[in-house]
């Protein structure tokens, strides 16, 4: 009997233990997330963070409740998740260096914030400030923020082991991400066509271009620095959404919110970006964006590890 309640307390323990690194992480990402939108949606004058009645044109909805204006509600969750995915990848960069450490468990570490922001995030938006959210849009707020804290974790444990293949992963992601915004504007074209606006055009190209570039110039680094793991596809594309729709709006709300001069200028001001700029109106065309895009990154890594084995086998042959 004495055993067994030895065994119990023993199991508890074992297990408290394992989620140990999961809770010293998740109480700073939990308090960083508090602070974000505490400051957003309490503290920050909504006309200025969320940009009420900018004028975009004919045809785009920026009252309080618009649908543009709901999109950068949302966005707001994809904002934090960016400001969540820089400290905690260079903490895990950093920390991966001491042979004693163990990088969390991302589904742990994102189950355990989870939590408290399913309570704290619906709690702020619809009760601070002025205009308060309904249900709707409080819970397209929380998913987004969900959604993208589960991005910015994923990626932790490959910083800490794989350090120079977390820069080839990035470059990989930046790729992709090139990919991610350039066929969203796919739905734009027609619209272009009729302004005579070629330039835009010629611009998308480039940008899918430079995507493409980028995956053959890492394909290619591969190839020569053999001693590095090739990643998996699924790795590929997690980085992919990691740079389109954490790292870009994060970049968008620190550095680019304004059409003329700085952010190093007094009266700079920081909004959180319109929806559109990173995704397409259509679900239809989004969907096939991130199939497509899915498939690239399948296809990538299939070739590489094609070409690895290859290299392998070459020099199997060599050595006998």
């Amino acid at each position: 009997m004495a055993n067994s309640q030895s065994e119990a307390r023993h199991a508890r323990w074992a297990t408290l233990k394992a989620w140990r690194m999961e809770l010293l992480f998740a109480v700073p990402i939990v308090t960083l997330a508090f602070y974000l939108f505490y400051t957003w949606f309490a503290v920050r004058n909504r006309y200025l963070i969320f940009l009420y009645f900018h004028d975009m044109g004919p045809g785009f909805d920026t009252t309080p409740f618009g649908w543009v204006t709901a999109g950068r509600y949302w966005m707001s969750g994809l904002v934090a998740g960016g400001a969540v995915l820089v400290p905690y990848i260079a903490a895990n960069l950093a920390l991966g260096r001491l042979r004693a450490y163990r990088a969390p468990v991302w589904w742990r570490l994102w189950l355990l914030c989870a939590i408290p922001l399913l309570v704290v995030i619906p709690a702020i938006v619809m009760t601070a400030n002025d205009p308060v959210l309904p249900p709707a849009n409080a819970a397209q707020v929380t998913g987004a923020a969900l959604l993208g804290l589960a991005l910015a974790v994923m990626l932790g444990r490959f910083a800490a082991e794989r350090p120079l293949g977390l820069a080839l992963l990035l470059i990989d992601g930046l790729a992709l991400a090139c990919l991610l915004t350039s066929l969203i504007r796919i739905e734009s074209l027609s619209r272009w066509l009729a302004q005579g606006s070629a330039g835009f055009i010629y611009g998308l190209l480039f940008v899918a271009a430079a995507g493409v570039v980028l995956l053959a110039v890492t394909t290619a680094l591969y190839g020569l620095w053999r001693r590095i793991r090739v990643p998996h596809a699924a790795a590929l594309f997690v980085a992919g959404l990691d740079v389109a729709y954490l790292l870009l709006p994060l970049c968008h709300y620190l550095f680019w919110c304004s059409d003329d001069g700085t952010w190093t200028d007094p009266g700079y001001f920081h909004y959180i970006s319109d929806a559109g700029n990173y995704f397409a109106r259509s679900p239809a065309l989004q969907t096939a964006v991130w199939v497509a895009v899915a498939l690239v990154a399948w296809g990538v890594s299939r070739l590489r590890r094609w070409v690895r084995r290859r290299q392998m086998l070459a020099h199997r042959g060599d050595a006998s």
